[in-house]
């Protein structure tokens, strides 16, 4: 291929990439200088949420109790400043307004929220101590808590979904959403910002897991890899299209376990103390210690497990 093909084959690319036609839906328009929110930064920002909640294990913050103060302060005062601009990023982004003060309108605004989360830190570190400690003692394997919190999947997605839904709560757009799905691309567990996820949560191997954004799960609710809590069905608005921000998705009450595989959809409720087989399907309500298991088949004998 000569240098003059080579170079003509490029410039009718460029042409082609640049016009406008193609990438409408795909470009966001946005003010020079305007912040855009940065995987590098949110990054660090649950980095040090870790930390914070976690002292000792992540990190370097000592446990001495006159050098911890310190160690805190630092950590915080750069989360501060971290997560202030996350939000102001967030903020600008799903701001329709064009005016040249868009940037300066939502700054106060911006560090109000990232006080108000750093408030609440105290809290998500109470929710997750007890996280930590079902998945502890639901798990044989478990030798420690250190174990649990240094390695589990499951406390590492519980963890930036307790985040995010915060974050939510206190009406922060786009970045909840990065904020899980940092925690999915880690370990394969989808849990949306928006459920609501009572205390004593327990995720086990945690593989494949799918938490819908309308999904209400109570106290001490364990659950297994390959488990999804989904939506059975969209209805759809004149145009066609999906209507969104309705409830859709499963309600569990408090001490439920759900088995590998099982697929629970639509808006219903399984109540309280029930169980749910491995690789069932459910889509309709049941009450109270309800158990749920695949029917076996009358000509395979049943076994204990003996010798296997």
């Amino acid at each position: 291929m000569t240098n003059n093909l080579v170079e003509q084959k490029i410039i009718e690319t460029i042409a082609r990439l640049s016009n406008p036609e193609s990438y409408k839906l795909v470009c966001h328009k946005h003010m020079q200088g305007e912040p855009l929110p940065s995987n590098k930064n949110l990054t660090r920002v649950i980095e040090l949420v870790r930390e914070i909640l976690f002292p000792g294990y992540f990190g370097s913050t000592t446990l001495k109790s006159s050098i911890t103060p310190h160690y805190m302060g630092v950590y915080v005062d750069e989360l501060l400043e971290l997560l202030t601009g996350e939000i102001l990023a967030g903020l600008c982004f799903e701001c329709t307004d064009e005016s040249s003060n868009k940037i300066e309108k939502h700054k106060e605004g911006a560090q109000e929220k990232a006080v108000s989360f750093i408030e609440f830190l105290p809290e998500i570190r109470r929710q997750l101590v007890t996280d930590v400690e079902a998945t502890f003692l639901n798990d044989p394997a478990a030798k420690n808590f250190g174990e649990v919190i240094f390695s589990y999947p499951g406390i590492r997605a519980i963890t930036n979904y307790r985040i995010a839904h915060k974050l939510l709560e206190l009406d922060v757009p786009l970045i909840p959403r990065f904020i899980t799905e940092m925690a999915h691309s880690e370990t394969g567990i989808d849990i949306h910002p928006r459920a609501q996820i009572g205390e004593s949560f327990t995720i086990d191997h945690g593989t494949g897991v799918v938490i819908g954004s309308t999904c209400i799960i109570g106290k001490n609710v364990k659950i297994y890899q390959g488990v999804t809590l989904g939506a059975k069905s969209f209805p759809l608005d004149k145009d066609g299209n999906p209507i969104k921000g309705i409830p859709r998705h499963p309600i569990l009450e408090d001490n439920v376990v759900i088995y590998a595989g099982a697929t629970i959809l639509g808006r219903i409720t399984i109540g309280e103390n029930s169980i749910i087989g491995g690789n069932v399907w459910v889509t309709n309500t049941l009450p109270a210690n309800s158990k749920v298991v695949q029917k076996r088949p009358k000509d395979v004998p049943f076994t204990d497990g003996a010798g296997i």
